[in-house]
């Protein structure tokens, strides 16, 4: 637990970001996709919004890789 929050703040304090767009729905997707998307802080399709470039943020981008579209942040 310690390293990933290690891992968070130095991803905030580097400033490294990535920008996702929600662009599939989730719909007649598995629930527990639905939830992914959600823990990105997407709420409605095609919103974008940038997450911190971290492991574990890369790890649920690449669960739900096929609903998102991805693009290097600041």
């Amino acid at each position: 637990m310690a390293k990933n929050a290690k891992g968070a703040k130095n991803a905030k304090k580097d400033g490294k970001t990535i920008r996702v767009t929600w662009v599939r729905s989730a719909i007649g997707r598995n629930k527990r996709q639905g939830t992914t998307v959600r823990g990105l802080g997407l709420r409605r399709l095609h919103q974008t919004v940038d997450v911190p470039d971290t492991p574990a943020v890369r790890g649920m981008i690449q669960n739900v890789i096929h609903l998102l579209r991805v693009e290097a942040g600041d």
